[in-house]
């Protein structure tokens, strides 16, 4: 998320102190006469703050996530762990940029990922939740996945990949036709699409993209999270 630099952590010596701030500012605050919008922000900064201090050496993201969800329902929401479950890496990364200023390079610390995450949790909003749009760089943030519903010219991956398909049996070149045909080249995919577009299982998914890679069919691609490919130019 941060091209190899990280977010300053609270120091050890000053953990209690600075729990005790951050509990004492935020039991005297009054949420009276704001809006959704406001509630969230300041529950933005607050949860953000508290993760920054780093009281846990290990688990420290679990046990915020786990106390943030408790003193949500203390405020009289019916939160629920599921959504950090389904986007672990998502709140984690927006905690960091929530935390990380760099004013050679012009980006500064904001809340605004957190709040698309709390809003979804609070609000049952539907905000995409996308790692890639973290990224200090931007340069993911309008990165969108393949529609496997678009119907895109049927080329004969034969007629391109020839030699490298020998290895394949007739049913796999039909699977390697079918997801070339739905996505094509120079676009980022992963194992969901594979095993949407061909019904297969995950395992098996997984196998066929390994295998696909041996034949210098496909080739990972950095930058967009883990096990992401695309397909090979001939």
């Amino acid at each position: 998320m941060l091209d190899g630099e990280t977010v300053l952590y609270g120091s050890a010596s000053e953990l209690r102190t600075a729990l005790d701030y951050d509990f004492s500012q935020e039991k005297n605050y009054s949420y009276k006469g704001l809006s959704m919008n406001e509630i969230i922000h300041h529950l933005a900064v607050f949860v953000s703050r508290l993760w920054q201090i780093h009281v846990f050496g290990e688990g420290n993201t679990r046990t915020t996530a786990v106390f943030f969800v408790k003193y949500l329902r203390t405020l009289g929401f019916s939160a629920t762990n599921d959504i950090f479950a389904e986007n672990a890496w998502y709140f984690r990364n927006a905690l960091v940029r929530a935390n990380y200023n760099n004013l050679t390079k012009d980006i500064h610390e904001s809340t605004e990922y957190l709040e698309l995450f709390l809003e979804n949790l609070l609000c049952n909003e539907h905000n995409a939740l996308h790692n890639r749009a973290l990224h200090v760089s931007g340069l993911y943030k309008n990165y969108q996945k393949p529609d496997i519903q678009i119907e895109k010219p049927d080329i004969d991956v034969r007629k391109i990949y020839g030699e490298s398909l020998k290895p394949f049996t007739s049913k796999t070149v039909l699977h390697i036709q079918n997801i070339y045909s739905s996505i094509g080249v120079n676009v980022v995919f992963g194992r969901s699409d594979i095993q949407k577009i061909t019904k297969l299982g995950a395992s098996r998914a997984s196998e066929l993209l390994k295998d696909l890679v041996n034949a210098q069919i496909i080739e990972a691609v950095a930058g967009y999270g883990k096990g992401k490919y695309k397909f090979c130019e001939k």
